[in-house]
């Protein structure tokens, strides 16, 4: 049977419900942010009482996490598209949890990396799963939104990370030692881990208060329940070749901004302690709370404006956004490198985090609205895959490598960061603007598969 609009609209969650979901899934999509970011502004701390180097460094803020969060992403990405979402969630929330404590009791660089791992791990099951809970929450008209505001973890998580680290650096000033119960002497990085990572293991059992949404596009059966047929893995991959371009645009064009993301996050910090002598706790306290502000504003900003333009018959408004966003950037992105001074790089940075931060909410929303129901979960494991290994695999490293080997000199960082953002903006402005038209065309497939199966 097939709904028309007018059924498939009814049959929506009511509106406050809808919206406490994304609510509860934001509020865990902060928790996997903070997790993930935390080391950002604990590197000197770690380095010290590890004594490792900043290769080892950039391994725990980058490499390691990606690789397992990727990888482990499509098995629970096509989990998410026959499964119980809600429970794949819950019980990913207190894995990565259990391993972001962990990392407060590694002693050596081997316990450290496993640890990171395992919040890699964790954390892969979140977004797939997410992204098709909220899909399945809204009408499309209202998903952009929706997604966008989802998003926002990203931004507040993020930016918590910073403050967070911001005020550690100031409590170390203050005490090198904290006595704690059971496990002893502990330094103030190490307290910060327990901080964030223990309260996540309870906050699981918040996903129970959720329910499981009905899957739209899928099969009724006799008692009135949604089923999600298991879609043989060879016609999901057929499905996507059959895409390859929309998805060779998509993915690489906002992979190619998570790389100017992710290098920013990794390295704005030290650019105000390198170039304009500031401490890393005033870096920290005041590049957070611009991530932590300017972030989620640009992101439901992306997300409404696309809906708004979905609204008025632009079908390809998820891609147009990113697009807009990636060449907008320049308004601040081009200038807060050059700044004479720290309070002037801050001023230019609050727009560029704006519109750095704009493309991510519609990012998965273009996912799933291409893609047929049964195949969300997998094609936004896909995209995540190459997001993160891209993103966050690269974004700090090229960061790193212009600084060491084309500069040779930690005092240029600025520059690193404007030469790496420049060319990552401007290969996804051009990547998503090839990707228009295919876009337009996965949409009418997306229009025939479905038709087949009514």
């Amino acid at each position: 049977m097939s709904d028309s609009p007018e059924r498939t609209e009814e049959q929506y969650p009511n509106a406050r419900y809808a919206w406490y979901v994304v609510a509860v899934l934001t509020l865990v999509y902060v928790f996997s942010f903070i997790d993930r970011q935390i080391l950002n502004l604990l590197v000197r701390p770690i380095r010290r009482d590890l004594g490792i180097s900043d290769t080892q460094m950039s391994l725990l803020m980058g490499f390691s996490f990606a690789v397992f969060y990727t990888f482990f992403g499509i098995p629970l990405g096509r989990l998410a598209d026959t499964r119980s979402r809600r429970t794949i969630i819950a019980l990913g929330f207190a894995f990565w949890s259990l391993f972001t404590t962990g990392c407060g009791i590694a002693k050596n660089f081997g316990q450290m990396l496993l640890m990171r791992m395992g919040v890699g791990v964790g954390e892969a099951a979140l977004s797939p799963a997410a992204y098709s809970m909220i899909t399945d929450c809204f009408p499309p008209r209202r998903r952009a939104t929706a997604l966008s505001v989802y998003s926002m973890g990203i931004y507040i998580g993020g930016g918590i990370a910073f403050i967070i680290g911001g005020l550690v650096s100031k409590f170390a000033t203050q005490q090198e030692l904290w006595q704690l119960p059971v496990i002893g002497a502990t330094r103030p990085w190490q307290v910060v881990f327990f901080i964030v990572g223990l309260p996540g293991v309870l906050l699981a059992l918040l996903m129970f208060t959720l329910r499981e949404p009905a899957r739209r596009g899928a099969k009724t059966n006799v008692a009135g329940q949604t089923t999600a047929p298991q879609i043989p893995l060879g016609e999901v991959l057929a499905y996507i070749r059959e895409n390859w371009r929309t998805f060779l645009c998509h993915n690489m064009g906002f992979a190619l901004l998570s790389i100017s993301g992710y290098g920013s996050s990794a390295w704005v910090t030290t650019m105000f302690v390198r170039k304009y002598g500031w401490t890393e706790a005033d870096a920290g306290l005041v590049y957070g709370w611009i991530v932590t502000i300017a972030g989620p504003l640009g992101i439901v900003t992306g997300g409404r404006i696309a809906d708004a333009l979905i609204e008025r018959g632009r079908r390809e408004a998820t891609m147009l956004v990113g697009m807009f966003a990636a060449v907008i950037y320049f308004a601040g992105g081009i200038f807060y490198p050059l700044m004479p001074s720290g309070q002037l790089a801050a001023a230019f940075i609050i727009p560029a985090a704006f519109f750095t931060s704009m493309p991510f909410g519609v990012a998965p929303a273009a996912i799933q609205q291409m893609m047929p129901n049964p195949m969300r979960g997998q094609a936004s494991a896909i995209y995540l895959f190459v997001n993160n290994l891209i993103g966050l695999g690269i974004g700090p490293t090229a960061v790193a490598l212009t600084t060491d080997y084309v500069f040779h000199d930690d005092q240029m960082v600025n520059y690193s960061l404007l030469i790496v953002n420049t060319v990552a903006h401007l290969g996804a402005a051009l990547l998503l603007w090839a990707g228009l038209k295919h876009f337009r065309r996965s949409l009418d497939r997306l229009h025939e598969w479905n038709a087949t199966r009514t």
